[in-house]
């Protein structure tokens, strides 16, 4: 009786798709949609935040001057982030707790994506704080950049500079947590789960804010030096 009463649990434990696989998701509730519905909703959107901001810095910035073409990929690059930290992220967030049982579009969409990292499923700790952080900093400052950018407003690299920093940051810290753990919330080397979903997918926010970074510090180490040549033309002129 104790054997059957074991295999019963057993079974309701396994009716999900997460990953270590005797993962308990009492209220889990499958997916009605396709993964290429979700995948396709998300770089959808994605593309058309691209699009709309590519064409937004085509116009004369105040001053008169315009933006290069890898400006402007950096600044569709905060657009994209705004959208996906603070409505993708941010209802992870706000619902952590609530999306195995969800059925909700954005839910479904981090139900999908958790067969590549099952921490979301199950509102890890860790997970919840750092998409938390993500959400309701980082979303709203990368839109603050964009704005910055297209209003050619002094502080644009130092935003570019924190809110690449914190992605950073965050991502360094999503990797090393899971590596810690031996990569035991995914399916280890699935093509799309694995590589796409986990690894490439949280990729982005490593090499692209690491590239922000040298550019912010590139762009503020030159204004710094205009300005220190400026005091000191001033200090020569003054004691004249």
């Amino acid at each position: 009786m104790v054997l059957e009463a074991e295999e019963k649990i057993s079974a309701v434990d396994f009716q999900h798709p997460y990953w270590p696989r005797e993962l308990v998701i009492p209220d889990y509730f499958p997916n009605d949609r396709s993964m290429s519905e979700i995948v396709g909703f998300l770089f959808s959107v994605s593309g058309v935040v691209l699009v709309g901001t590519w064409l937004l810095t085509t116009r004369v910035q105040p001053g008169g001057t315009r933006m290069g073409h890898l400006r402007r990929l950096a600044v569709c690059w905060f657009a994209v982030c705004g959208f996906i930290h603070g409505v993708i992220e941010g209802w992870f967030s706000w619902y952590c707790k609530e999306i195995a049982a969800d059925r909700s579009f954005l839910s479904q969409l981090w139900k999908e994506y958790s067969k590549g990292d099952s921490r979301y499923i199950i509102a890890d700790n860790f997970t919840v704080c750092v998409e938390t952080v993500t959400a309701w900093a980082w979303g709203p400052l990368s839109v603050w950049t964009v704005i910055a950018f297209l209003k050619n407003w002094p502080q644009r690299y130092v935003l570019q500079l924190i809110v690449s920093l914190g992605q950073l940051y965050g991502d360094v810290l999503y990797f090393y947590t899971e590596y810690r753990d031996g990569f035991q919330h995914s399916e280890m080397w699935h093509p799309v789960y694995f590589w796409f979903y986990f690894v490439f997918m949280n990729s982005l926010w490593i090499v692209i804010p690491f590239v922000l970074i040298c550019d912010a510090w590139a762009n503020l180490s030159k204004a710094q030096q205009v300005t220190d040549q400026a005091v000191l033309k001033h200090q020569k002129l003054k004691s004249r």
